[in-house]
């Protein structure tokens, strides 16, 4: 019997009939004379129980076991794997204070590890522990005291403990351009700061009006310059020293230098004597005049006197009475040199009465017939309150010698005008023991110019008044003008006027309409009299008017600029220039202290620069401009606006002359939030283009 013969760790089973005796599930062998233990766990416990497991082998089975961190999914200690279970990781971090204090716990897969909290570290350096019994302590990091700075402080409260921020600042005087803070790390260090303080430097100090630019030996923080007042001008007020701030501006200087008017407010006195006020800013000074006169008279071509002589006095208001001839008309000419070597000198008519009580007349007697000779007849009157007094002679034709003098007075005719240049009256010639001869006689008369112009003065700038001798009541005079004007910055430029007056005033006055900037000869003749005066007048140049500008904001684009030139009839003394500002220097921006930098300067993102300069004489009416068209105006590089930059828009005229500079400005826009520059634009464009195709090129490819 077969199954009598089975091992006793075998079965016997009927298979097609037949007895056989098989060894039971965990051993193997014959099932008859040997049925011996199975390992099964030989094969690996990964492969029989499972990951994360321990096999354990018995007699004739095995168990399954899970790993340390993990547990069986059935919640028993062992298993048998057949029954679907598995070894799932245990979250010992569930578990409230497993790694001590100022830790925490991270889970890993069949274990964790614990980590001290930011801030702590472990004392043996460690980045991460098991506490496994053992008192392992998290200490807290500490940086320490924060590095000093050079030229720089701390400002506000701070702490040691790591990501605690320490803010610098840097002295008065000094600044920086990059980061000010400093931080704690978890390596107990600080952070290096990349403040760097540097140096305030101001620069080249501002221009100030009629002024020598200031010598410089520092232009540092706390540094000061010195302006000193330009060649002819004096100090008039302000102060003249300048410091450089802790904002790198020059600060304080608020001197005024005014020109040195050596003379002012010329006049005449008592016919013969002048005054004038001077104004040197140094009172009490002595100073010395010297006088160019010059006389010349009327009826006697031939005349003329020229005298020179110096004045010295201290006196702030001079008189000087001068020698002068009667009858005659003066041009006093005052000049003086001032300390600045500077020469001004000005002009005054003087007109002196005639001293003779008698204004003598000649009248020519048309030729006679007399006892059969021919007699020219003269007679020489002189006119006085009284009437006429007359004397005559008569001359032989042939001998030409004077036959016989005789005087008699007679009544001034009351017909007869003074004023006229021709007239008659009766004349008898009984003292000539001739027959009664009753005729009327022409004669001309050729009086002396009696203060035909005294006391001209000049005032307003542009206007003459004088003094005439009135004749009569209701007695006019006829001047005529001729007005000629040059500038010295302007050779082509010319103003010529000329114009006629009637006046019955005792004092005429009269305004010519002069331009500003201009040296003018006045040429005055009394139509009359066919005498003449010459004026030398000269305009002030007026302050230059700015252009009509419209202020612009933009956001996202550039705007186009556009101005509107204003009527200047100073002539080509001024110039504009487009500033371009960072938008955050809008409100400390000084007209008169920009210096001029191109955009290529080191200081155009913080500074400005000037984006374009045109001469007056070139700006057209309702001129516009685009900032970043890359053009050159002037010595000025258009540049384009950078990407993401804001902006403020300045317009500056500057006027120059006779060594004055002046200077104003206007804001012109603000430009914010500018789109991406064009090149940019364009890439993108083209970039997204390139990746349509590629992306058509594969699908055409995969089909």
């Amino acid at each position: 019997d077969v199954c009598a013969t089975c091992h006793a760790h075998a079965t016997c089973h009927q298979i097609e009939g037949k007895s056989v005796c098989i060894c039971n599930y965990g051993f193997v062998g014959n099932g008859r004379t040997h049925c011996q233990d199975k390992d099964e766990c030989q094969i690996g416990a990964a492969k029989i129980c499972g990951n994360h497991t321990l096999c354990h082998n018995t007699h004739g089975s095995f168990y399954c076991v899970c790993l340390d961190g993990y547990r069986a999914s059935n919640n028993n200690k062992t298993f048998i794997p057949n029954d679907g279970t598995n070894c799932t990781d245990i979250d010992e971090c569930e578990e409230s204070g497993l790694c001590g204090p100022n830790a925490r716990c991270v889970n890993t897969e069949g274990s964790y590890k614990c980590y001290c909290l930011d801030g702590y570290k472990l004392e043996n350096g460690e980045d991460f522990f098991h506490p496994d019994g053992n008192m392992v302590s998290c200490k807290e990091i500490r940086c320490g005291s924060p590095p000093e700075m050079k030229h720089g402080y701390i400002v506000g409260n701070y702490s040691l403990v790591p990501g605690s921020a320490v803010h610098y600042q840097c002295e008065e005087g000094f600044y920086s351009e990059e980061g000010d803070f400093s931080v704690c790390t978890a390596n107990e260090t600080w952070e290096p700061a990349t403040l760097s303080c540097k140096g305030v430097d101001c620069g080249v100090p501002p221009f100030i009006i009629n002024t020598y630019p200031p010598s410089l030996n520092e232009t540092t923080y706390g540094s000061a310059v010195t302006y000193s007042c330009a060649h002819g001008f004096f100090i008039a007020s302000g102060n003249p020293t300048a410091v450089c701030n802790a904002k790198g501006r020059w600060d304080g200087a608020s001197l005024v230098c005014k020109e040195e008017e050596l003379l002012s407010n010329l006049s005449i006195f008592n016919e013969t004597c002048v005054k004038w006020q001077r104004k040197t800013g140094r009172s009490g000074a002595q100073k010395i005049y010297t006088f160019h006169i010059l006389g010349q008279r009327w009826d006697e071509k031939t005349f003329s006197e020229v005298v020179t002589l110096n004045i010295t006095t201290r006196e702030d208001n001079p008189e000087v009475c001068l020698e002068l001839g009667s009858g005659t008309t003066y041009l006093v000419n005052i000049t003086t040199i001032s300390s600045a070597n500077i020469t001004v000198s000005d002009t005054v008519a003087v007109q002196t009465k005639d001293d003779k009580s008698m204004t003598e007349l000649s009248a020519v007697v048309t030729a006679a017939l007399w006892k059969g000779l021919v007699y020219s007849f003269f007679r020489h009157c002189l006119l006085s309150k009284a009437g006429l007094v007359q004397w005559h002679s008569w001359i032989d034709a042939g001998s030409s010698f004077v036959a016989q003098c005789l005087m008699f007075s007679m009544p001034f005719p009351s017909q007869f005008p003074a004023h006229e240049t021709a007239g008659c009256c009766q004349l008898c010639l009984l003292a000539l023991q001739i027959p009664s001869l009753l005729g009327i006689v022409q004669f001309f008369i050729i009086s002396a110019v009696k203060e035909a112009f005294n006391n001209v003065l000049i005032f307003n700038d542009t206007c003459l008044k004088w003094q005439r001798n009135v004749r009569g009541a209701a007695m006019e005079d006829r001047y005529s003008f001729h007005v000629q004007g040059r500038r010295w910055y302007q050779k082509e430029f010319f103003h010529e006027m000329t114009f006629s007056l009637t006046t019955y005033k005792r004092d005429p006055e009269v305004c010519f309409d002069l331009q500003p900037g201009t040296n003018y000869s006045v040429n005055i003749s009394m139509v009359a009299l066919n005498f003449s005066l010459l004026v030398s007048m000269t305009t002030q140049i007026a302050d230059p008017p700015f252009p009509d500008v419209e202020f612009v904001t933009a956001k996202g684009s550039v705007p186009l600029l556009r101005l509107r030139k204003a009527d200047d009839q100073n002539g080509p003394i001024s110039f504009y220039q487009v500033i371009v500002l960072p938008l955050g220097l809008q409100n400390t921006f000084i007209c008169d202290s920009f210096v001029a930098a191109t955009f290529f300067s080191n200081t155009t993102d913080t500074e400005g620069y000037v984006a374009a300069e045109f001469q007056g004489k070139d700006v057209a009416d309702n001129m516009s401009i685009t900032l970043g068209d890359r053009h050159y105006y002037g010595n000025f590089y258009n540049a384009p606006l950078k990407l993401g930059k804001e902006y403020s828009v300045f317009l500056r005229i500057i006027s120059e002359w006779n060594k004055v500079r002046t200077q104003s400005c206007a804001i012109w826009a603000q430009i914010k939030n500018l789109p991406p520059t064009p090149q940019y634009v364009t890439a993108v464009g083209l970039g997204s283009v390139a990746a349509i195709c590629l992306i058509l090129f594969l699908s055409f490819s995969a089909a």
